[in-house]
């Protein structure tokens, strides 16, 4: 992905990862219902800016990718969950998701993480295949978790090292 750039948000970027997460909204990855008017704010008190890492192409937002503790917990402080993954169409197929990854992966080893962790729905192959290929495992499975359009589906724990 060489013509772009990662960076922290800022707030400015509020409307347009608003509008590309609900243009990106799908089944294959969200629990949530499809987003409606009046809409919701993208930032509040739990999704911060500073969270997040958005990937630009040509000066124009691309994708994101949400980095947090898991917990507020002390004895979690060495893990970081990833908790949201979105890339425009128009930019699918042109590296931007790995590159958020191995750029969240390196911000939690800077922050002191040993770990990231994330959770993706078992029928988005194209999810898991790219944490596979980005060196995350499946640690965990929760069989038939959510009842999507009619359909169970897993949730799939994942995790990679760091250290």
């Amino acid at each position: 992905m060489s013509e772009s750039f990662v960076r922290t948000a800022v707030l400015a970027d509020e409307e347009p990862l608003a509008v590309l997460d609900r243009r990106t909204w799908s089944t294959l990855h969200a629990v949530t219902p499809r987003p409606q008017p009046p809409y919701d704010r993208f930032f509040d008190d739990r999704h911060r800016p500073e969270d997040l890492l958005v990937a630009e192409i040509a000066g124009r937002l691309a994708g994101y990718i949400r980095l947090v503790p898991p917990t507020p917990l002390p004895c979690n402080a060495h893990v970081r969950q990833i908790q949201g993954l979105a890339v425009d169409t128009w930019a699918r197929g042109r590296g931007v998701a790995r590159t958020l990854l191995d750029a969240a992966c390196a911000r939690a080893l800077d922050e002191g993480a040993r770990r990231v962790t994330l959770r993706v729905l078992g029928h988005n192959a194209p999810a898991r295949r790219l944490y596979e290929a980005a060196g995350f495992s499946v640690e965990g499975v929760l069989p038939e978790e959510f009842l999507l359009e009619g359909k169970y589906v897993d949730d799939v724990m994942m995790g990679k090292m760091l250290v």
